[in-house]
């Protein structure tokens, strides 16, 4: 028999098998998306999640050259967010862009929270990760870090701290300090974004907040609030000489960070195509300089690389959210 021929007897079925599933998979996703799609934010607007959440979509939008709108539904410690994201139809067309505090989260405090990945949702691609920054009023009097943990131990429970959004990292962040430096805290939680907590810190009636950059950014630039450390890894290049949390307390760290997930019965192949847009997206210089202005940075994963991440944070908040519910009983 011609060598050839015998060839295709013995690998053309399954060649052909390869063609037919792909040609399949090609056809249900021909022309996706072929109409707009909704990314469902669990942030208020204004905040540094809803902030990224619109780069993302802005640059899905350029490169699908259809219209990416963002929906915010705050509240409920995400489980708002959660829920509409749950109920939509599994078709792509409606994708949900969850915070660190909707996976790290007390069980049992907002329903369906906090989340599992892939049980719940399924994973896309990573967005932004935005570190905490820790500011003060001016008035308060201290410079650095060291210095106002140095006050809080002079007078525990009166130096107050804004929580824009108790259960999310702005919370968590505080409870940290708090743990790891070893001072009381006072905090006073706000329900509607940061817009209120801000202008309470700027007025002299709370004495500092833990936020994402672009949440206090005019403050900042109008010296109004001073930032006293960046609870990043490392220090960030747009901010060279603001010390990291670390620099004080060796080894503290809290940065919030954004995914994109999908429903589940979504179909693998969206999921794999929306993965590898979203990765262009994050990779593009543009993006990268449009979060470096907020302080946050961001980089590609896939799907996979995704769930190992939320399950490595999960792991690494869990004893702050053990000691939270502890004290709460």
């Amino acid at each position: 028999m011609d060598r050839r021929r015998y060839w295709f007897k013995v690998t053309g079925p399954f060649l052909l098998s390869i063609l037919i599933a792909a040609s399949s998979a090609h056809a249900q996703n021909k022309g996706y998306p072929d109409k707009p799609v909704t990314i469902i934010c669990d942030a208020a607007a204004g905040s540094t999640p809803d902030v990224v959440a619109r780069f993302a979509a802005d640059g899905l939008a350029r490169s699908w050259h259809q219209q990416v709108v963002v929906i915010n539904r705050p509240g409920g410690g995400g489980s708002i967010a959660a829920h509409a994201a749950s109920e939509v139809a599994p078709d792509g067309y409606a994708l949900y862009l969850p915070s660190l505090s909707a996976f790290v989260a007390q069980p049992g405090l907002a329903p369906g929270i906090p989340l599992e990945v892939p049980g719940n949702f399924l994973p896309i691609g990573f967005a932004a990760e935005n570190p905490m920054f820790i500011a003060v009023n001016p008035a308060l009097g201290v410079k650095t870090l060291a210095e106002l943990i140095a006050l809080a131990k002079k007078q525990p429970g009166k130096i107050s701290f804004a929580v824009t959004g108790v259960g999310r990292l702005t919370h968590l962040a505080g409870e940290l300090l708090q743990m790891r430096a070893d001072i009381k805290l006072l905090s006073v939680p706000y329900t509607a974004g940061p817009a209120l907590a801000i202008g309470d810190v700027i007025g002299g009636r709370v004495d500092m907040i833990i936020e994402g950059y672009s949440g206090i950014a005019a403050a900042i630039r109008a010296e109004t609030l001073k930032p006293i450390a960046v609870a990043s890894a490392q220090r960030l290049p747009e901010f060279p000489d603001l010390p990291t949390g670390a620099e004080t307390i060796p080894g503290f760290r809290a940065t919030g960070w954004q995914i994109l997930v999908a429903p589940v019965g979504t179909s693998d192949v969206i999921v794999r195509d929306v993965s590898e847009v979203l990765a262009k997206v994050v990779g593009d210089l543009d993006f990268k300089q449009k979060l470096a202005n907020l302080g946050s940075y961001s980089r590609p994963m896939s799907p996979a690389e995704v769930t190992a991440f939320v399950q490595e944070e999960q792991k690494i908040w869990k004893p702050v959210l053990e000691k939270i519910d502890a004290n709460s009983r």
